[in-house]
């Protein structure tokens, strides 16, 4: 695992130095390589599926795993979307003038080497990989042993990608082992590898959190909360509640708890019930909620900070903003919340209030995502503030640095 890491640092120096029409170059060769190698990648890609479906995996991990000729040009696409956006390596962010003279400017480097962590997605391997490339780190990619056969085929596409414009292969591997020691080895490589991202559960994130050396961008849970307001329009009101909770229940950025003013109890509360019913979702609600709908189930505390991952939802009747955005501040992970409202300056508070990594009005909690908000993919979402919050896409991989430009100036 040193000798890996070292052989990422190395190329990370020369990967961060190369011109960035090079490393977008190398994704587009990588694009067009998903095309050409497709098959192999597909084969690859039943074997993973053949040995998890006989290890019992869960349907949901089996979907996550599987790849098809869609998600295969999707993966391309991706790829090309990176590869076409603006090169941050170099970029001066600020730049002013001191009183003596000296020049200063802020400048976006890369970090270095990333070690990112993630389960079975092997969609991750191209994002991330790519993500990493473009903004000129090295990626050492550690993806669930269900997905090896897999994630060593993309990763080779990756690496011939690199080739093809002359730069390292090195600047993006997988770890050539499944054995889980392996990681530990990895986490305290703290003079060889920048940062660490890891995807997946609550308990691999701690996990990685309690046997790393260095820094690690946390996400530990989703528990995002969608608030209708006094002032809230029925319809949408409706169409965002119905695609936060039940387009992808099992994803990070659903929505788990639901809010409604007590205002809207009467009118709009039972029609919110009745559309998520009809869709599957259980709902678990205080006694306002179950005495509006006499077919849910009682809430108890536990379901408040509750991330289900499931067609479940907790529903709570505030009587105010104030108390809506309480309750998201006691019980939420800073991952996502929204206000359904047409009140601007209910709008204006809760998005200055609410202390998540992306508030949203009148959307729903499903856009917090890196391809939706522009920044062609992500390696992770952020929950802490430190360094990057939200999703994490090619500035989320750099850092700034000051560079001071003088004509014989000494400090009196």
């Amino acid at each position: 695992m040193r000798e890996l890491a070292g052989r990422a640092r190395r190329a990370g120096h020369a990967i961060s130095r190369a011109r960035g029409e090079a490393r977008a170059g190398a994704l587009e060769h990588a694009a067009e390589g998903l095309g050409r190698e497709g098959a192999a990648v597909l084969a690859a890609n039943a074997l993973d599926l053949e040995a998890a479906r006989a290890a019992g995996l869960a349907p949901a991990l089996l979907d996550r795993l599987a790849l098809d000729p869609a998600r295969m040009a999707a993966m391309a696409r991706s790829l090309r979307e990176v590869a076409a956006l603006a090169d941050p390596v170099g970029e001066v962010v600020r730049e002013y003038r001191r009183p003596n003279g000296l020049v200063v400017r802020r400048v976006r480097i890369p970090l270095g080497v990333v070690l990112i962590i993630y389960e079975a997605r092997p969609g991750v391997t191209a994002e991330a990989g790519a993500l990493c490339l473009r903004s000129g780190n090295a990626a050492i990619l550690r993806g669930g042993s269900e997905a090896a056969r897999t994630n060593r085929e993309l990763a080779r596409v990756l690496r011939e990608g690199l080739r093809s414009e002359g730069l390292p292969e090195d600047a993006v591997q997988t770890i050539p082992t499944t054995d889980r020691s392996a990681l530990d080895h990895l986490l305290v490589l703290d003079t060889l590898i920048d940062l660490v991202v890891p995807r997946g559960g609550e308990s691999l994130v701690r996990t990685v959190v309690e046997r790393s050396r260095i820094p690690v961008v946390k996400h530990y849970k989703g528990v995002c909360h969608v608030y209708v307001d006094r002032a809230a329009d029925p319809d949408k009101a409706e169409r965002i509640a119905v695609n936060a909770k039940v387009q992808r229940p099992g994803v990070c950025n659903a929505m788990e708890t639901l809010l409604v003013h007590r205002g809207r109890t009467a009118d709009l509360l039972p029609r919110l019930g009745e559309a998520l019913r009809e869709r599957g979702v259980e709902v678990r609600g205080c006694p306002e909620t179950v005495r509006r709908l006499p077919w849910a189930v009682p809430a108890t505390e536990a379901d408040w900070p509750a991330e289900y991952l499931d067609l479940i939802l907790a529903v709570r009747v505030v009587g105010s903003l104030e108390e809506a955005v309480d309750h998201i501040q006691t019980y939420g992970s800073r991952h996502t919340e929204a206000i359904v409202t047409e009140d601007p300056a209910a709008a204006r508070e809760f998005l200055d209030r609410v202390h998540s990594s992306v508030v949203l009005v009148n959307a729903s909690t499903r856009f917090n995502d890196g391809g939706e908000l522009g920044l062609g993919a992500e390696v992770g979402i952020s929950t802490s503030p430190i360094h990057c919050f939200g999703p994490m896409g090619l500035e989320g991989l750099t850092a700034l640095k000051y560079q001071v430009l003088g004509d014989g100036q000494v400090r009196e």
